[in-house]
């Protein structure tokens, strides 16, 4: 069989077991990536023996790295990392920081590395999470934008700006230990002059470009300039003794603030996607599954011990930024596996021989079980919360996190509208009630959303909703009426049923997040519980049916009978 052929047989069949790995995984709710990785594992040497040009493909694969560094540069959102630039940059910092220090001397002292430099390495893998588990979750639940989703998203952001430097560094820690410090500073020093060229062409030459490339309202052509773009200055930083991955994830942010940004994005995400597919399986082809068989027990321990020690190093940091117990806890949980960038990392360490096979390989299968376990815990989590609250030694701790943090000085208490949450429903909710001049009290607990409240004057309490000593403070028992508009439906349910305790007779106006929560909040004694998607359905048929003839007055009705069986 020629060569060539071969190749493309192989390429096919690589393509073939991740497309199929990737959609039991997600059948059974899994990481598609778990699925690639064992995909890879099957067809691989250690395997079936199907695939003969290993090394052709693994050089193919090396795309998929460079496609994923560049998009994830392209996402990446100054915007959102300033929402929470505290906790994200200062507790981030001090995450990755520990973790590096803390693995350092703890490999060091066990005989698990034999030099400072590859426990430094060690640390920098084990320090990263996984943004794309952590993200799906969130989403899956409506968390993303509860106060312990915007911080472990801020984390994220800031893990994710550390790999560029985390990767561009890593080629300095297979020096000599003589020499290691200057070629640590030298690395450094050629960072901050690509850098400082690349915010300069980011400026005056990107830009102009993608317009350039826009204006011609050709697809391929644009795809083809931006793909260019991005190998080109990842093979700029190769030459320049950086890496591959730090130029592409470079490229990305040189457009991240473009306009064309999301078009760069969208091209991209294809070519991202399947390249990306390739390179896990990649690595999954060179795990062997024998190996990870014999030391399952030793990997389940290193699952443990990982697990245990990046919660204990995420949680005392979210609670030293001034974070609820809860949100510090959730942040721990969330944050505690290895993310699926310390494949690259962990690849890059092997090629570079900062790690034996041995333990390139324990990395991967811990990585691998960590990212399988993260969306258990996290839906355990609740659970988890109502068991810790009904134990009588427990629920101290857990009643005094909910004092107010801040309470503004113009709170009314008597004959105001509460309103719990502050996001894009909320600040409508506070603009029409206030253009009848009725008072109102916001109770939030996102530190941005508290600034904003600050500068436009509208008072507040700054704490948690669901805290009775945050409701009894916005004078939950005096008030006229209270709407809540939480993004999560745990909260909300809890917000529902303790703002009752304190005031049985309050009327509680409610946005459900989810179909299954309407009849749920209805039983706690909300009110009112409005769906937004039904209610746009609702609007939406409104206007179409009067459109096409009916009576307004007739469609109106039918659409409050529809509200009044709670969207039945």
């Amino acid at each position: 069989m020629q060569e060539d052929f071969r190749l493309i047989v192989d390429l096919v069949s690589v393509l073939g077991v991740a497309a199929v790995g990737g959609l039991l995984a997600a059948l059974a709710g899994q990481p598609v990536l778990l699925g690639y990785l064992i995909g890879g594992m099957i067809v691989g040497p250690t395997g079936l023996g199907l695939i003969k040009e290993v090394i052709q493909v693994e050089t193919l694969a090396q795309f998929g790295v460079a496609f994923l560094l560049f998009a994830l540069g392209v996402e990446f959102s100054f915007a959102e990392l300033k929402k929470v630039q505290a906790i994200a940059l200062g507790g981030g910092g001090l995450q990755i920081a520990l973790t590096i220090i803390i693995t350092t001397l703890v490999s060091i002292s066990v005989g698990w590395v034999e030099s400072p430099a590859q426990g430094v390495f060690l640390g920098a893998v084990l320090s990263l999470s996984s943004t794309a588990v952590v993200l799906k979750c969130l989403m899956e639940r409506n968390e993303a934008e509860t106060s312990h989703g915007q911080v472990m998203l801020g984390i994220l952001v800031v893990q994710d700006l550390a790999l560029g430097l985390m990767l561009a560094v890593l080629p300095a820690l297979d020096q000599p230990a003589e020499t290691i410090t200057i070629a640590v500073i030298t690395a450094l020093a050629r960072i901050g002059l690509f850098a400082g060229g690349a915010v300069a062409a980011g400026i005056w030459l990107i830009p102009p470009l993608l317009r350039l490339l826009a204006k011609t309202e050709s697809r391929e052509l644009f795809l083809l300039g931006v793909v260019t773009l991005c190998l080109g200055i990842a093979l700029l930083t190769e030459h320049l003794g950086l890496s591959i991955e730090m130029g592409a994830f470079v490229a990305g942010l040189m457009i991240s603030e473009v306009e064309y940004a999301d078009q760069t994005l969208t091209y991209v995400e294809p070519l991202r996607d399947i390249f990306a597919s390739l390179f896990f399986a990649a690595i999954g082809m060179l795990i062997d599954p024998v190996f990870l068989w014999n030391n399952l027990e030793l990997i389940l321990g290193l699952v443990a011990i990982v697990f245990v020690g990046k919660f204990l190093i995420v949680t005392p940091l979210v609670k030293l930024f001034r974070y609820p117990l809860k949100t510090a806890l959730i942040a721990g949980l969330g944050l505690a596996q290895i993310g699926e960038f310390s494949f690259v990392l962990a690849s890059e360490g092997q090629t570079l021989g900062l790690v034996s096979r041995r333990v390139y390989l324990l990395i991967l299968g811990t990585t691998a079980v960590t990212l399988v376990v993260t969306p258990f815990v996290l839906r355990l989590i609740p659970f988890l919360f109502t068991f810790a609250e009904s134990m009588p030694w427990l629920k101290p701790y857990f009643d005094s996190e909910g004092m107010p943090q801040e309470v503004s000085a113009d709170l009314p208490y008597k004959d105001h509208v509460v309103i719990c949450g502050y996001g894009q429903v909320g600040r409508n909710l506070v603009k029409l009630v206030q253009e009848h001049q009725f008072p109102v009290v916001v109770i939030d607990q996102s530190e941005g959303t508290i600034q904003q409240l600050r500068e436009a004057k509208i008072p507040y309490v700054y704490g948690n909703c669901a805290s009775l000593h945050v409701l009894e403070t916005a004078g939950i028992d005096n008030a006229k009426g209270m709407a809540i508009a939480l993004p999560d439906s745990m909260s909300t349910r809890v917000c529902v049923k303790r703002a009752l305790e304190l005031a049985p007779e309050l009327k509680i106006f409610v946005r459900a997040n989810q179909d299954k929560d309407i009849e749920a909040l209805y039983q706690l004694g909300a009110k009112e519980v409005v769906q937004p998607e039904f209610e746009a359905s609702l609007e939406l048929t409104t206007h179409l049916l009067n459109t096409l003839g009916l009576s307004l007055i007739t469609v109106q009705k039918e659409m409050e009978q529809i509200r009044n069986r709670h969207y039945m």
